[in-house]
């Protein structure tokens, strides 16, 4: 965490022009990170790390997964002057983007309450923030899939093409790797049926309609969990969760978040 928060800091450079020349060296501020609208916090001691390196105190007043609203203080920080500002964009930065991947994965979850589906990530994540981004979105009331290539397969429709047959290619990883966790993805019903006979435990259903989902999970009847993907919308979350699918996958759960509104005030 700490090389990613002074690699984060390095791309400012080594002096602020602004602060430098108004700021004398002992000059001292009190200031707020204070939510400025309703959402779910992400990222508290992230941004805390950020203080911590530039010697600015802090104080967490909010704890990851917690709902906020706004006017509320976040995490309270002083000291010098120049630092509390060398620190604000990045700890904002870290702060905001972890914040709005939280708060839209609890509206995804909201929309799905009473149903047993649960909201997922992908691997459609920035370079580098990859754990971090899967970790908002467990604050937010999602569970992750899996972290890179190497701890879970998922066979797509490369491999298939590739392979010959999804049966062919489930075999051939089950003959290299007999005890990791094998995800499917299938596009039509045929492909199900196909994955079910070959003994997958785990199928991704590919940009499927409502109708062609429940019709899956009743082909499956419960010898599978259930992904679906592709074409998800909030406003589709409920409908698609209520066919009886055990997750959906929502890349833009962490490539397309909109930042939290957070804000730095001196007091």
């Amino acid at each position: 965490m700490e090389n990613l928060v002074r690699t984060a800091l390095a791309e400012d450079g080594e002096v602020d022009v602004t602060s430098m020349p108004i700021f004398a060296p002992d000059d001292t501020a009190a200031g707020n990170l204070t939510a400025r609208e309703d959402g779910v916090v992400a990222g508290v001691p992230v941004a805390c790390v950020v203080f911590e390196v530039l010697d600015v105190e802090y104080e967490a007043k909010a704890e990851d997964g917690d709902h906020v609203v706004p006017g509320q203080v976040l995490i309270a920080v002083s000291g010098q002057t120049r630092a509390v500002l060398r620190a604000e964009r990045t700890a904002l930065n870290l702060l905001t983007h972890l914040s709005g991947i939280a708060t839209a994965t609890r509206r995804w979850t909201d929309a799905m309450a009473g149903t047993k589906a649960k909201v997922r990530d992908t691997r459609k994540t920035l370079p580098g923030l990859r754990a971090l981004q899967k970790y908002a979105v467990h604050c937010g009331g999602g569970v992750n899939h899996r972290m890179g290539l190497y701890d879970a397969a998922l066979i797509k429709d490369n491999h298939v093409a590739a392979a010959g047959s999804v049966t062919e290619a489930y075999e051939a990883i089950r003959a290299v790797y007999p005890s990791l966790h094998v995800q499917v993805e299938c596009d039509t019903l045929a492909q199900v049926e196909e994955a079910l006979a070959v003994g997958a435990t785990s199928i991704l259903l590919d940009n499927m309609t409502d109708a062609e989902l429940a019709e899956a999970v009743r082909l499956v009847a419960g010898r599978a969990e259930l992904e679906a993907s592709g074409g998800l919308t909030l406003e589709r979350a409920r409908d698609v969760a209520v066919t009886g699918v055990d997750y959906l996958a929502v890349g833009a759960l962490t490539h397309s978040a909109r930042v939290f509104d957070i804000g730095l005030d001196f007091t």
